[in-house]
């Protein structure tokens, strides 16, 4: 039975968007997969997670495995977290097919990302988006970064969308709080922070919480910003966002984020295994770097757990 949100927190409040675990040959490690999500929700305090999304390398797995990968992760955490299926291209009709194999598969809800390299207008975005929510009973949450997609969802689309009952929330990595606060204002849409840098500031204009990259390693402690901050304890939730700079540089700043995180999850001992081509894994003086900036955010490494 999947887990129930709640009006402002449609999803739950601490989500990541998790890796693809690969094996050496670059296969998809499921059983890996099965590790990771379960790490997530039981220690890292996830109560969501997202299933091929841009983490999780979706534009380099073909559909079979994204379905296998989505229920292998709802098999393992499916009971006690939200799990939502990445399923938005750029191609409507492919989007579709993956929707529908998203419900089949067990997904409680689904992410749609703008669709990327072929700017459609305004009207291309609306349609596509309500013709996805029609094609399932499952909840959406839209995926709005411009920096990928070329375009932004603006403001008017935005809200037409907001009309539609299925379509409840939106990850925004677009970083225009302003105009985040007046969608919020307007309509019942619930915000996803989708940039760690912006984790803490999104708190301040109503977000519901965040769909992290850093959650893989810090997730807990970014369940304690979100809970410091909700019951008022401002200046705690301040030292955790301060605490993890360290880590938000390091993972998100120099290089692809996914490329970093799966670097990271290997110093912890974590499955994530090497990236697929055209990613590229972290070089050593990368990881020496990542080693050293995950200790001074206090991220405890396989050598230090043991």
């Amino acid at each position: 039975m999947a887990p129930t949100g709640t009006d402002t927190a449609p999803f739950g409040r601490m989500l990541t968007a998790m890796v693809t675990p690969f094996t050496a040959d670059g296969s998809v490690d499921y059983a890996g997969a099965q590790r990771l999500a379960t790490y997530l929700v039981d220690e890292q305090r996830h109560d969501g997670l997202i299933v091929s999304g841009t983490t999780g390398e979706s534009p380099t797995t073909s559909d079979e495995e994204k379905d296998r990968l989505l229920r292998a992760v709802v098999e393992a955490v499916g009971d006690r977290a939200t799990v939502v299926a990445g399923a938005g291209t750029y191609d409507t009709r492919h989007s579709l097919h993956l929707a529908e194999a998203a419900e089949r598969a067990g997904a409680h809800g689904l992410l749609l990302v703008t669709p990327y390299y072929n700017k459609p207008p305004q009207e291309g975005l609306y349609r596509h988006f309500t013709t996805l929510a029609d094609s399932t009973g499952l909840p959406v949450m839209l995926y709005d970064i411009p920096g990928r997609s070329g375009i932004p969802i603006e403001w008017p689309t935005l809200i037409r969308l907001a009309r539609h009952p299925r379509i409840v929330a939106v990850k925004d990595a677009k970083g225009d709080l302003f105009g985040a606060s007046r969608i919020m204002a307007d309509t019942g849409l619930a915000y996803y922070s989708g940039d760690d840098a912006l984790n803490l500031p999104w708190l301040s204009v109503g977000a519901a919480g965040f769909v992290s990259v850093v959650g893989h390693v810090v997730g807990a402690d970014l369940a304690e910003m979100i809970d410091a901050y909700r019951a008022g304890e401002v200046e705690r939730a301040v030292a955790v966002h301060r605490r993890l700079i360290p880590v938000v540089e390091a993972i998100m700043t120099r290089t692809q984020g996914a490329i970093m995180v799966k670097a990271a999850l290997t110093l912890m001992g974590l499955p994530a295994g090497p990236t697929r081509a055209p990613l590229v894994d972290a070089t050593p003086e990368q990881i020496e770097e990542l080693r050293s900036d995950l200790a001074a955010g206090g991220v405890k490494l396989e050598e230090q757990a043991a």
